[in-house]
This record gives C-alpha cells, sequence and structure tokens, in this order.
C-alpha cells in the first residue's frame, strides 16, 4: 500500500453502481492517488471507476547466496525492467487488475562450475481483480478482498509453467499524526518444487508509512511467507522505502527490501513509479 496515504471522502450519494467503467468519476471527485506499492503489502483501496492507473517497477534487482545448498555459494542475480501492474477502474469500488513482466534477466554462479550462467525472458501475467468491502473513503479502516490467477507465460527458466492462484486480504488503518497501518494475509495455492502436486503458500505482512516532509512519506514493513510443503521452510523480510507524491496523479518511489532468514533473498533494491489517467 503507498505509504501515508490520506483519502478524500468517498462519493456514494448516486450509488454504487452509478460511475463505472464507462461513465468515469469526475475529476474534481476522484480520491487522491492510492497505490499498491512500493511496499509488499496490497492496499484495500480501489481505483476510481472510469479511471487507470499504471504502477512500474522502473528497475528492480536482486541478490541471494545460497549458503545451505550442497554446492555452497551458488549466487543467483535477477533483474526486472519495466515491471508492470495495469489498473482499470470498473465500479467505485471494484477494480481489475493485469500484472506482467516484460524483460526478465537472470545470472547463476556456481562454484563447481565456476561461471555465470545468464538467461533472459518474458515473466509470468497474472490477473486479479480488488473487492474494496468497506473504508473506501479512507476514514478509519479500509478492508479489500482481492482473488488472483497467475498464467504460465514466463519464457523457460523464468516460471513453472503451472496455473497457479491465490487470495490476498489487505487490511489498513489510519491513525493519528500522520501514521498509517497496513495488515495482510495471503493465501497461495501453488505447485510444488517437483511438480508433484501442490501446497500452499502463507504470506502476512504489516507495514507502518508515516507522512515525513511535504509530499515525501516513509515506510518500514515486516513482510513473511511460510511455505507449507513437506519440506517447506520460512522466508522473512524486513523493507524500507520512500514515496514522493511529485503531482496528484504521480508518484515516484524506492526502496529496498532486506531478506532476514536464510531461505530470503539477501536483498532486493528497486525504483518505481506511478500514473493515474
Amino acid at each position: 500500500m503507498g505509504a501515508a496515504t490520506v483519502l478524500f471522502a468517498d462519493d456514494t450519494a448516486q450509488g454504487p453502481f452509478f460511475f463505472h467503467l464507462l461513465n468515469p468519476v469526475p475529476t474534481d471527485q476522484m480520491r487522491e492517488l492510492s497505490t499498491d506499492r512500493p511496499d509488499q503489502t496490497e492496499s484495500p483501496y480501489t481505483v476510481d471507476a472510469g479511471h487507470f492507473q499504471i504502477e512500474s517497477d522502473i528497475f528492480s534487482f536482486s541478490r541471494d547466496r545460497d549458503r545451505g545448498s550442497p554446492d555452497r555459494g551458488v549466487i543467483e542475480e535477477a533483474c526486472s525492467f519495466a515491471a508492470l501492474n495495469l489498473k482499470a477502474g470498473l465500479f467505485r469500488n471494484l477494480d481489475l487488475q493485469v500484472l506482467l513482466d516484460p524483460y526478465l534477466r537472470s545470472r547463476t554462479f556456481n562454484p563447481s562450475k565456476g561461471n555465470w550462467e545468464q538467461a533472459d525472458g518474458f515473466g509470468e501475467v497474472t490477473v486479479r481483480i480488488k473487492l474494496n468491502l468497506w473504508g473506501n473513503d479512507g476514514v478509519g479502516t479500509a478492508f479489500a478482498l482481492m482473488p488472483y490467477v497467475k498464467a504460465p507465460t514466463a519464457s523457460r527458466g523464468f516460471g513453472n509453467g503451472a496455473v497457479e492462484g491465490g487470495v490476498i486480504l489487505p487490511f489498513a488503518l489510519t491513525l493519528p499524526s500522520n501514521f498509517s497501518l497496513g495488515l495482510q494475509t495471503q493465501g497461495d495455492i501453488v505447485r510444488n518444487d517437483e511438480l508433484s502436486g501442490i501446497h500452499l503458500d502463507w504470506c502476512n505482512s504489516v507495514t507502518i508509512g508515516h507522512s515525513l516532509v511535504g509530499d515525501l512519506a516513509g515506510y518500514a514493513e515486516v513482510f513473511t511467507v511460510t511455505h507449507l510443503e513437506s519440506a517447506g521452510f520460512f522466508e522473512a523480510y524486513f523493507d524500507l522505502g520512500l514515496t514522493y507524491g511529485l503531482t496528484g496523479n504521480i508518484q515516484l518511489d524506492a526502496g529496498c527490501n532486506f531478506g532476514i532468514t536464510e531461505s530470503a533473498k539477501d536483498y532486493n533494491p528497486f525504483v518505481g513509479v506511478t500514473f493515474r489517467f
């Protein structure tokens, strides 16, 4: 969710279906910009009906050194360029989102081979909807339901070739003194690494945002993933980031996710941008 975002009062006088994709909310009645990035906790607020939003990683890099594998010291690096979350406001409290990775690059160093192996390709496409159940006006609490499905569109080496899905449940609370709190739980039905069956990944997070100076805000977050399979493991991250509202419809962001367990990626810096129109 966007850090320390405060929204305008919701416009519901005409009923929940008065504004829709083909009958947009007037610009002077639009809520303040709210984003699902840059933290890993999604926002429960939807895009205004009839409007569109593009949220993008301009650049993202991750690095992980696997010290527990038989080939100790295996290093994996990954980059993504212009990863996109394309959003369309369908109704007052419902939006449609399409997530895709147009270009990915990975490098792996195996000490036993003594060289780097590199791959380039396209990532997987995820389609999800966000249904705000209450609090879309940004006052007090807010809660949303976000089911999703992932299509196996990735290039060889960047996906598991399986259709997967799940549901995300984001919650937000506005706090005094320009603080905001976000909580999320998420269940993912994913294919086992051996492709022999499926299991559940359970993700949980908490993020705290605060307005710093003017349109600059920051956040701190803890994000965890529990892989519920026979040989399951636990990942935990501590994330820090900043957002800057360049205009009412453009937001810049930057941050870094730090792995705090052995199974987590070591670090993941990124920069991004959001446009709304």
